[in-house]
């Protein structure tokens, strides 16, 4: 995998593409709400249960969904050689690979938007087409695998106190150099996969519901979201 700054600065250059043309930053735009939504939809039992909620909306938001990650991509940029002196291995690979998940995912959502209708609005059909057209079922397995690949890595690193003592610690000197944004993205990921006290259950549950969305969106069934319509 390449390293941070080299992550750090292709992730740039695809937001960078992405914003270039207005028409497709709207479309985008409307994509990332629609999928929010339904991702809103299918895992609200998790966002409205006291132990998995925090976890629930940290990972479906900011790993997975449509969060404006430009201030945190901003302080990544700025803090990249520093991370990579100080960032435990294991934290520095999380964080590396949560980076090439963005990458991949902003692939994935603009050549979507490239088979969605540029002036209407998305429905459960349309997205399901533009999804079957545009990308490979390999590529979307992947995906999904990547992701429960960092809530799995997530929820162990979080039973290691000594990685909550270093945030704690980096909390201040971390707002005062400009870097609150990289700093409190950190320190809400560590908060919400700890106060699961184990994520296993949430983690199978999205794979078990992600695998069988990809299955009926490529398998063409009429109604893949089980009625729901974001």
């Amino acid at each position: 995998m390449p390293d941070l700054a080299a992550l750090i600065e292709e992730n740039a250059a695809e937001r960078a593409a992405a914003a270039a043309d207005p028409r497709r930053a709207a479309t985008l735009a409307r994509l990332k709400a629609w999928q929010g939504a339904r991702l809103a939809r299918t895992y609200a039992d998790f966002v409205a249960s006291p132990r998995h909620g925090a976890a629930a909306a940290y990972f479906l938001g900011e790993l997975y969904g449509g969060v404006d990650a430009t201030p945190r991509d901003n302080d990544l940029r700025r803090a990249a050689g520093a991370l990579e002196r100080l960032l435990p291995g294991k934290a520095l690979a999380v964080l590396e690979r949560a980076i090439a998940l963005e990458i991949a995912t902003q692939r994935l959502d603009a050549a979507l938007a490239e088979h969605l209708p540029a002036d209407a609005p998305i429905t459960a059909a349309s997205y399901a087409a533009a999804y079957r057209d545009a990308t490979p079922r390999a590529a979307r397995e992947l995906q999904l695998e990547s992701i429960l690949d960092i809530g799995a890595v997530l929820n162990r690193l979080v039973r290691h106190a000594s990685i909550g003592v270093l945030l704690k610690l980096a909390h201040a000197p971390a707002h005062a150099a400009g870097l609150g944004a990289l700093q409190d993205f950190l320190e809400r990921g560590f908060a919400a996969f700890r106060s699961t006290g184990g994520a296993e259950e949430f983690l199978a549950v999205i794979r078990e519901r992600e695998s069988q969305l990809i299955e009926r969106l490529y398998a063409g069934e009429p109604d893949p979201f089980g009625g729901i319509e974001p």
